[in-house]
């Protein structure tokens, strides 16, 4: 057991069964009553955000969580295949763990696997990933990138909106978290 003098972001704590990662924290001595700690705490598996209230010297349960790379491989219909880098060991990851991630998988995309106990917690894509469109309609001429948007098909089946000017064939890249366009790669 720890105490929330071990409080820092990024740890993952264990309440009522669940694990919450620590968003951000603070330490509080007001001039009258005793100290608290206030955290912004995230579920680690729904996302979902609360503030918490902790006394300062409470007992806390801190979960070991460990970030490995991966590698992806291949999706066999129910859940998606990883192979960790370092010792070659593959991993099958459900995809309701995998999420939104599943629309911007290639086979051999580095990721983030979260571990808790030898169990996958959630997939951390890169922060942007390169693309190809696959399928778009043409664009007429005088078609310019402030005119509008128009919808493309990316190689992984996922739909994005795209300037007018793109075409078929053209490499994009695509932020991951918000899934917006965010250039063309020449």
């Amino acid at each position: 057991m720890a105490s929330t003098a071990d409080i820092k972001n990024g740890v993952v704590l264990s309440i009522d069964g669940q694990l919450w990662s620590v968003v951000e924290f603070q330490h509080v001595k007001p001039g009258k009553g005793g100290a608290f700690v206030r955290t912004k705490l995230k579920n680690v598996m729904s996302g979902k955000v609360v503030d918490k209230t902790f006394n300062a010297g409470a007992k806390i349960e801190i979960e070991n969580v460990d970030r490995r790379d991966f590698t992806y491989l291949y999706n066999d219909g129910d859940s998606f295949v990883f192979m960790d880098v370092a010792d070659y060991d593959q991993i099958n990851v459900g995809a309701k763990t995998v999420g939104d991630a599943a629309h911007f998988l290639l086979e051999n995309q580095q990721v983030q696997i979260a571990l808790n106990n030898g169990n996958p917690l959630y997939v951390e894509m890169p922060a942007s990933v390169v693309l190809e469109v696959t399928y778009t309609e043409p664009g007429l001429q005088g078609d310019r990138s402030s005119a509008g948007t128009k919808p493309a098909t990316l190689e992984t089946g996922y739909e994005i909106q795209v300037p007018l000017f793109l075409e078929t064939g053209t490499k994009v890249k695509v932020d991951t978290r918000t899934g917006d366009y965010l250039g063309r790669i020449s």
